[in-house]
C-alpha cells in the first residue's frame, strides 16, 4: 500500500513476506478443497485458476502497478463477471474461491485506507463490498449465500475499519509534518530577524559615526562607508529569506556566535549524557573534526545557526536511538558550501522504542529549514549499520 507511515526495511520486508505466504496458503487451501472427491466439475476450478490469482495481481503494489481506480476495476470486473456467469449458467460451483475473497478484501483495505478522495473511496470501497457479498450466489444455495454472507460481511467490516484506521494515521502523521515545517519556518523567521535587527544596529552607529568626524576626519568617511555598504547587502540577503515566513511574538531570540565553540559545546554534551558503562568511555563517545578549509570560511549568520542546528538534532537523534555508539561530527567546506556530517556507528544494543518515544519529524523540520538556505540535507543508514546525517549549505560569496 502506498502509505507514509514511519516503518523499517526490516518491518516493510516482514509485512511483504508476510502477505505473499498469506496469500500462498490460501490459494493451497482453494486447490485443496477443490480437488477434494466432492469437487471435481471443472467449474469449480474457475476461481482458482483464473479470478483468484487475477484479482491477487490486482492487489499487488509494485513500481509498475497502474492507479488504484483501475486495480479496483481489474479485481471487481472478472469476479462479477463470473459470478453473473454462474447465476445464468445454473452452475453450482459449490465454492466460490478463498484467494479470490482475500484480493477483494485487501482490496477494500487498500481503497478505504487511500488518503484523499474520500468520494472515490467511498464509491470503490462499496463496490469492492457488493462484489464480495455476491460472492456466495455461485453456489447456487440460499443457506450459503445467508452463511457465506454473514461471515463476508464481518470479515469486510474488519478489513473496512483496518483501512480506515491506517486513513486517519496518515492524516495525522501529515497534519503533524506540515505542523513541524510551519514551526521551522517560524524559527527560521525568528533567526532571521534578530540578525537583522543586530545588523541595522550597526548601521545606524556606524552611519552616526560618520557624521560626527565628516568635518574632523574626512579622510576616515570612506571605509566606514564600505562597511556600511556591505552590512546593508548582508542584511537584504537574510531579508529576502523572510519572504513567506511569518514570526510568533514569544520567542526566545537565538543570535550567532562562535560556531566550533558552539559545536564544541555541543558534543562534550553529548558525551557527558552518554550512560557510564554502557558502552564507551566519553573519550570514544564523540568527537569534533574541523578541517582547515571550514574554520576559514565565512559564514552566514543563518547559516552559521543552521549548522548548529543540524548537529544539535543528529546529536539528539543518536542520543535515542544509538546512545553507545561511537559519533564523528565533521566540517569542512570548498569554494560555495560548508558540509556538516555527523555519523554514528551501529549501537552495540538496539533497543526496540527509542529514549523518549517515536518521534521522526525533526529531521523533517531540518530539511525545510536547510532548503530555505538553498542547501541539501541527507539522513539515511550506511553499510555497516550505522547512520549519517550530511547537510551542504551555501556559503557567503567572497
Amino acid at each position: 500500500m502506498d502509505r507514509h507511515l514511519p516503518r523499517t526495511p526490516h518491518v516493510r520486508r516482514l509485512i511483504t513476506v508476510s502477505g505473499l505466504f498469506a496469500f500462498a496458503l490460501t490459494w493451497l487451501a482453494d486447490i485443496a478443497v477443490v480437488t477434494s472427491a466432492s469437487m471435481t466439475s471443472g467449474t469449480a476450478w474457475l476461481p482458482v485458476v483464473t479470478t483468484g490469482p487475477l484479482i491477487a495481481l490486482a492487489v499487488a503494489e509494485t513500481p509498475w502497478s497502474p492507479s488504484l481506480g483501475k486495480c479496483v476495476a481489474a479485481a471487481v470486473s472478472p469476479s462479477l463477471a463470473l459470478t453473473a456467469w454462474s447465476l445464468i449458467a445454473q452452475s453450482t460451483m459449490a465454492w466460490w474461491g478463498a484467494l479470490e475473497t482475500l484480493g477483494l478484501l485487501c482490496m477494500a483495505l487498500r481503497t478505504s485506507a487511500q488518503p484523499g478522495r474520500p468520494a472515490a473511496a467511498v464509491a470503490e470501497t462499496v463496490l469492492i463490498s457488493v462484489t464480495v457479498l455476491l460472492l456466495p450466489l455461485r453456489t447456487g444455495s440460499w443457506q450459503a449465500f445467508t452463511g457465506g454472507g454473514y461471515v463476508l460481511t464481518v470479515a469486510l467490516a474488519i478489513f473496512i475499519t483496518l483501512g480506515y484506521t491506517i486513513r486517519a494515521l496518515e492524516a495525522r502523521r501529515e497534519r503533524t509534518a506540515r505542523e513541524v515545517r510551519y514551526g521551522e519556518r517560524l524559527a527560521l523567521a525568528r533567526d532571521l530577524h534578530d540578525l537583522i535587527a543586530h545588523h541595522m544596529t550597526g548601521i545606524i552607529v556606524q552611519a552616526n559615526a560618520a557624521l560626527s568626524i565628516q568635518a574632523a576626519a574626512p579622510d576616515k568617511i570612506e571605509p566606514i562607508l564600505r562597511n556600511i555598504a556591505q552590512t546593508g547587502a548582508e542584511t537584504l540577503e537574510s531579508t529576502r529569506r523572510l519572504v513567506r515566513v511569518l514570526r510568533e511574538e514569544s520567542n526566545t531570540p537565538l543570535r550567532p556566535g562562535d560556531l566550533l565553540t558552539d559545536l564544541g559545546q555541543l558534543v562534550s554534551a553529548h558525551c557527558a549524557a552518554a550512560s557510564p558503562g554502557s558502552g564507551p568511555t566519553e573519550a570514544e563517545t564523540a568527537r569534533l573534526e574541523a578541517t582547515a578549509a571550514a574554520r576559514a570560511v565565512r559564514l552566514r549568520p543563518e547559516v552559521e545557526t543552521s549548522a548548529h542546528r543540524v548537529v544539535q538534532e543528529a546529536l539528539t537523534n543518536v542520543r535515542r536511538h544509538a546512545s553507545d555508539a561511537h559519533t564523528v561530527v565533521r566540517l569542512d567546506a570548498d569554494t560555495e558550501r560548508l558540509r556538516v556530517t555527523v555519523t554514528n556507528t551501529p549501537p552495540h544494543r538496539r533497543a526496540l522504542t527509542p529514549a523518549g518515544g517515536r518521534g521522526g519529524f525533526g529531521l523533517l523540520g531540518l530539511r525545510e529549514r536547510i532548503e530555505a538556505l538553498d542547501g541539501t540535507l541527507r539522513a539515511g543508514p550506511l553499510p555497516d549499520g550505522g547512520w549519517e546525517v550530511s547537510a551542504a549549505l551555501p556559503l557567503a560569496p567572497s
